[in-house]
């Protein structure tokens, strides 16, 4: 049986909050390319990402802290960003931090059944 990214706790895409800042630029939902939001999924830790904010998200936005991941602040900058250009997630700027969500509903309409795969990826132990 198949895992379904909108039958997955945190997956679907939550409510918008009303305060929200404007979103970082972006792609268009026409403008998703295959190829490039594999791209960016492509790496094992942007994918990581993605699952993490698919199966384990609370809020609307998740800071990069939120995360737990042991690298330098200029390496996750770079993979929120790939994450971000390729359409993948949607980021924007609380004062200093930036808060980032995966973009459900476009990339489902665009490319239906990725976001299934994502979530049910299992990463290898380390």
């Amino acid at each position: 049986m198949s895992t379904t990214v909108s039958g997955v706790r945190g997956a679907s895409p939550m409510p918008e909050p009303s305060d929200l800042p404007d979103p970082l630029p972006e792609p268009a939902v026409d403008d998703l390319r295959l190829e490039v939001v594999l791209g960016a999924l492509s790496d094992p830790l942007r994918l990581g990402i993605v699952r993490k904010l698919l199966l384990e998200s609370e809020r609307f936005d998740h800071s990069c802290g939120w995360f737990g991941l042991d690298r330098p602040k200029s390496s996750l900058t770079h993979h929120f960003k790939a994450l971000r250009e390729a359409g993948v997630t949607r980021q924007r700027q609380y004062g200093l931090e930036r808060r980032s969500h995966v973009r459900v509903d476009d990339l489902d309409a665009r490319f239906p059944g990725l976001l299934d795969l994502v979530a049910a990826w299992v990463p290898d132990a380390p």
